[in-house]
């Protein structure tokens, strides 16, 4: 049986803007003056010789970072651009969402533009208006399915636009990213619907998204794109991990550039000098590898006396999601600290997160009636590194590996 979708060295090359600088138009002057040739720009290819095939029923996502080329491979998949080079073969028909408003005219109404894109697909009025109730319903605009849809919101486009595609009886149905323009709880109902067709209908789905955990569950096949060439071709996992490893870096060096637009809140009764890691050997760094005995110093200079401290330790991701928090509690509380620099410690056995970037958030209270004096957030970054474990397993199964044991006994209590 021959696939749904050939992709055959496709490429897509863009000519770049020709307003150049005072410098470049004079030296192009001179070289035409010569009898030489003015200087051109390169073209730019978005899309570098693409070869890959589909088959019926197959469900695959496209990850890869800003301008690795996605969307303008589901543009000539969908039939909305023309390549400069190769070809791209379709047997079915296809249901795109690539942007927000794609497919939709803004001066028509919702329900005519449900008719009108149900005509697209070749699909007969009388077909339309049997789904017409279920397309409505489904997109939650009722009240509104017959005002121009240049008058909704983007979030409502998306909802009307995800609605015909998904209701109407094509082959292959595209998604780039426009779901994250809906609230959550239509994006939930999104999911919902992609996986009955998923399972249930048998459609073939292209999926290009961010959100690679979403990814992941719901496609068993993803093509990695980086710079308008595929970088691997494969399982949902496995080419989902190498994306995360071919981020990880950038990830770390950017966090670490946007330090100083951290959430930051501090008085003169103590400053936060610096914080180090350190492996249980004493050595200072900032990779450590899962599983790590660690400690980290944290170093502080109380300028007044502080009564009854309490520190606060916490790490998160790098898009600030927490994941743990240590506080000393009662282990200060008869103390006073007078000024002076001091460090405190934090051992930290069998570091349980798995592999990926994270950062740390310091808080330190004080009083008899305990109030916050010190709160930082993105101070220190490090990097989990693994090796024993693939970087795609430990994200597909979360932030923290369970280590629990398994048992299973028949109903009769005899063990097996």
């Amino acid at each position: 049986m021959k696939p749904i979708i050939e992709v055959n060295h496709l490429t897509k090359e863009y000519q770049l803007g020709h307003i150049t600088s005072l410098k470049e138009n004079v030296l192009n002057t001179f070289r035409r003056l010569g009898g030489k040739p003015a200087q051109q720009r390169e073209n730019f290819k978005a899309l570098d010789d693409v070869n890959f095939t589909i088959k019926q029923g197959e469900v695959v996502g496209i990850i890869g970072h800003n301008g690795a080329g996605k969307s303008t491979l589901l543009k000539h998949l969908a039939n909305i651009s023309n390549p400069t080079k190769g070809e791209v073969i379709v047997r079915g028909t296809i249901a795109p969402l690539i942007e927000v408003g794609a497919g939709v005219n803004p001066e028509l109404t919702g329900r005519e533009n449900i008719f009108l894109n149900g005509a697209i697909l070749g699909i007969p009025k009388k077909v339309i208006q049997q789904k017409l109730d279920e397309i409505i319903e489904f997109s939650e605009l009722e009240q509104f399915i017959d005002t121009p849809v240049k008058r909704y919101s983007s979030g409502m486009t998306v909802k009307l636009g995800f609605s015909i595609a998904t209701s109407l009886d094509a082959d292959i149905l595209i998604i780039d990213e426009v779901l994250a323009v809906g609230d959550l709880a239509f994006q939930r109902k999104c999911f919902d619907k992609m996986e009955d067709m998923i399972i249930r209908q048998g459609k073939t789905v292209l999926l290009v998204s961010h959100n690679i955990r979403q990814i992941e569950r719901i496609c068993k096949r993803v093509i990695l794109m980086d710079h308008g060439k595929i970088f691997a071709d494969g399982n949902s996992a496995e080419t989902c991990g190498l994306y995360y490893a071919q981020n990880d870096e950038i990830i770390k060096k950017q966090s670490e550039i946007q330090h100083s637009n951290s959430r930051k809140e501090e008085k003169n009764e103590i400053e936060l000098l610096s914080i180090e890691l350190l492996t249980e050997n004493g050595d200072a760094t900032d990779y450590i590898t899962y599983n790590e005995n660690i400690i980290f110093n944290i170093h502080y200079k109380v300028n007044t006396p502080l009564e009854k401290p309490i520190f606060g330790f916490g790490i998160h991701t790098t898009d600030f999601l927490y994941l743990a928090t240590e506080i000393t509690d009662e282990q200060f509380k008869d103390q006073t600290l007078l000024p002076g620099e001091y460090t405190v410690t934090l051992n930290i056995p069998s570091f349980p997160l798995l592999p990926g970037v994270y950062s740390t958030r310091i808080g330190v209270d004080v009083g008899k009636v305990t109030h916050n004096i010190l709160y930082e957030e993105n101070v220190f970054n490090f990097q989990v590194k693994n090796t024993t474990n693939e970087r795609s397993l430990a994200l597909c199964e979360g932030f923290i590996y369970l280590k629990g044991s398994w048992h299973l006994q028949r109903s009769n209590n005899l063990s097996l």
